[in-house]
């Protein structure tokens, strides 16, 4: 198993790096754009002294392998380093390629979405291209306290202010935070995923009725809990029904119509394992 996962790590990282370097070298860098991280002080460098973007990348995080090697070990940090590598090669491979469009909002868009989704990828092997997320973990490991979105955050906007002051144009700025909020979105939504599933609570004293009907007319099961009300001091049953979007209407309409007064909390449910979910 450990050797399967190697496997599936390695081909996590091949993948994840190249589809992040393509956003950044055929997207990004032509419309001088910042995904945030060193690859944002890259693209100065890039611009004012001509020096390639990838070796500039892989240069900025030689102190930070350093420094991570003692502080979280050298698993991730092994990963992260070739992830890094990777990442700074594709990118001086892809830099050679034709411009994909110089309309810097369509780069924005389609950079923003490669760049998440690579980096998704790389981080499902659990590793990093090094950069913002790098210091975020080194700083967490200091001070446990310190979310790592939190410095994320901090630090991508530090580096978008450099790229205003170096470019003299308000709209990078603008532009490249639609790049950090698209990366961070695909980010998302490879983690958890587009079939996103509903939970129900239903709060009803005919709740047998209704976990009847639901087990008899949507072929959904259900599960009933103990629980007491705070301020009614009376015990309740409370159904947990999890089920698809397109399923949820369907259960609560058999709540209610068996019992209009029934209480009902309908949420989202991220991720989903079991039997008519994911294995």
């Amino acid at each position: 198993m450990k050797f399967k996962e190697m496997i599936y790590h390695t081909i996590y990282i091949l993948v994840g790096c190249a589809l992040a370097a393509f956003g950044t070298s055929c997207f990004l860098l032509p419309n001088q754009l910042s995904s945030g991280g060193f690859a944002g002080i890259a693209t100065i460098i890039y611009y004012f002294c001509h020096f390639p973007m990838g070796t500039t990348i892989m240069l900025l995080n030689i102190p930070f392998f350093i420094l991570g090697y003692f502080k979280l070990g050298k698993n991730f940090m092994g990963k992260t380093v070739i992830a890094t590598i990777l990442y700074s090669v594709w990118i001086d491979m892809f830099e050679k390629m034709n411009t994909f469009t110089d309309d810097r909002f369509l780069a924005s868009i389609y950079g923003g979405i490669a760049v998440g989704m690579g980096l998704a990828i790389v981080f499902k092997a659990n590793a990093s291209t090094g950069g913002s997320d790098l210091i975020a973990h080194i700083a967490q490991n200091y001070n446990n306290q310190m979310r790592i979105s939190n410095i994320l955050v901090i630090l991508d906007m530090i580096i978008i202010g450099m790229n205003l002051i170096a470019f003299r144009e308000i709209e990078i700025g603008l532009y490249s935070a639609i790049v950090i909020y698209l990366s961070g979105k695909m980010i998302d939504l490879v983690f958890e995923g587009i079939n996103f599933s509903k939970m129900i609570y239903i709060i009803s004293d005919r709740f047998e009725e209704i976990l009847e009907k639901i087990n008899l007319e949507s072929n959904k099961g259900a599960t009933a809990l103990y629980g007491r009300g705070s301020y009614t001091k009376s015990d309740k049953m409370i159904i947990l029904c999890v089920t698809k979007r397109r399923d949820i209407m369907k259960v609560k309409n058999i709540a209610t119509q068996i019992d209009d007064h029934a209480f009902i909390i309908i949420t989202d449910a991220r991720e989903v394992y079991g039997l008519g979910f994911k294995h």
